[in-house]
């Protein structure tokens, strides 16, 4: 007869095991139970290291709905082709897309903004990026004045780096606070706190309030874009920690910004209700605005709908990660209102799109109209322009307000895409029909704001303090 003992963590170092974190659990387990060799060994076989799982030799065929129509396009389709390539030789994939909005953002093998990739049992975070949720909101004003509607708009938003002063916070629905706590990711004090603080905020960059009137209707509409700010962005940093500790395991050729989550694990099902608690948040930042919006203005809400264009879809056991791309069917809408809507610039309209899926769009339409060079790039290519001048020629005859009051040159209108070539392109690959438009009144953007950024501010004051001290 075996003798029966106690075991340790150097029993199953010496059994060949890897420390982990299922090391305490295990040993417990077999010294509770007094398992003997063979009934030790019968259990440890579910901790084994599985075979490692390669990259695809080839990438995965998958559907290029855009095509370049000069020699700048031509630069952005074969930047984005060659990313989209080595995205496609994730083991995890098994469908994908490129819209006519399509660019490249960071290093290679980065799913491009207006990529859509699926994938099976996995989420990928780094798939959907820090901006979870990036998303639009449409509010129909009726026949409200767009003036009065722009004037409220700014008196009600906050664009920007940080959050709301105590004072200035919109309240943080008790529903939502028992779900960030209910979600062993999200229930996370400082994060908790960010959620409560960036409410009512629309951050930086591409982010913007736009005021227009119905092309069909004439009635006054707003729509905001923006994600779910620094609590997305905590999310992601957590969601790419967990996915880098399974990429070391399963897969370490795969691309650190391509690990993934198994959704048939604990961690996967966990980040997946995270992802969704986000998005209700998400959904609350735009309402917030849009009703204090109204209340200022005075104003009846005769409908609104909304979609996102940067998440993650699940069908089943399959993944849809959209990065920049606006979903066209009902499937991956669990809270369908109304039809979707892809913003193109500032001196464009809004398009209210409908569409369905095919096998070449996989139920997507592109989200924008994307850029085919960099923000510093497209700053560079002006010259010595001064800025003013650009903003005039470009902005004429629309109310555009910067919110820190420091133009940005980088999202006027010449620094996107041709909005007439997404279009085209749209029709032509059938990525939705336009059934109405939100002609340009005006837009709200947050502007340069680090040109008088408090920490400038501070470093010009020591530099001028200094030159002055230098000058007596």
């Amino acid at each position: 007869m075996e003798n029966k003992q106690n075991i340790n963590g150097q029993t199953l170092i010496d059994l060949g095991f890897t420390p982990d974190s299922w090391f305490k659990d295990a040993i417990e387990h077999i010294n509770t139970n007094q398992l003997l060799a063979d009934e030790m060994r019968s259990y440890l076989e579910q901790f084994s290291a599985k075979p490692v799982i390669p990259l695809f030799e080839k990438p995965i065929p998958y559907s290029i709905n855009l095509k370049a129509e000069n020699e700048l396009e031509s630069e952005n389709v074969d930047q984005v082709i060659a990313t989209m390539n080595e995205v496609m030789r994730t083991p995890t994939v098994v469908a994908g897309s490129i819209m006519p909005d399509a660019c490249p953002t960071s290093a290679i093998g980065t799913i491009p903004v207006g990529g859509v990739v699926v994938t099976k049992n996995a989420i990928h975070p780094g798939m959907h990026s820090a901006d979870i949720c990036c998303s639009v909101m449409l509010t129909d004003f009726g026949n409200a004045d767009p003036k009065v509607v722009m004037d409220a708009a700014y008196a009600s938003t906050h664009f920007g780096p940080g959050g709301r002063d105590r004072n200035d916070q919109y309240k943080f629905p008790t529903e939502l606070l028992e779900a960030f706590q209910g979600n062993s990711i999200l229930n996370d004090a400082h994060l908790i706190q960010v959620a409560r603080k960036h409410l009512g905020t629309q951050g930086d960059g591409n982010h913007f309030l736009f005021v227009g009137k119905s092309k069909k209707t004439g009635n006054t509409m707003m729509i905001t874009h923006h994600g779910s700010r620094g609590v997305g962005a905590k999310l992601y940093t957590k969601g790419m920690k967990i996915a880098e500790k399974f990429r070391k395991k399963l897969s370490p050729e795969t691309l650190k910004q391509n690990a993934w989550i198994p959704y048939d694990t604990e961690e996967g099902k966990e980040y997946w209700n995270a992802l969704q608690v986000i998005r209700k948040w998400t959904k609350e930042n735009h309402i917030s605005i849009h009703n204090e919006t109204a209340k200022k203005a005075g104003a009846k809400i005769e409908n609104r709908f909304w979609n996102e264009h940067n998440f993650v879809f699940k069908e089943g056991n399959l993944f849809y990660h959209a990065k920049g791309a606006t979903p066209l069917h009902d499937k991956f809408m669990p809270d369908i209102t109304g039809p979707r809507l892809i913003p193109l610039n500032m001196a464009e309209p809004v398009l209210i799109v409908e569409g369905e899926s095919t096998t070449s769009n996989l139920g997507f339409a592109p989200h924008g109209a994307g850029r085919n060079v960099s923000r510093t790039r497209h700053k560079k290519s002006k010259g010595d322009t001064p800025i003013e001048e650009i903003f005039a020629e470009e902005t004429h005859g629309l109310d555009i307000r910067f919110f820190s009051k420091e133009i940005d040159i980088s999202e006027l209108p010449s620094a996107y895409k041709s909005a007439k070539m997404v279009r085209n392109q749209m029709a032509e690959f059938g990525l939705g029909i336009v059934i109405d438009e939100v002609m340009p009144y005006g837009s709200i953007m947050a502007g340069d704001y680090a040109k008088n950024a408090p920490w400038k501010i501070k470093k010009r004051l020591k530099m001028e303090q200094a030159k002055a001290s230098g000058n007596a």
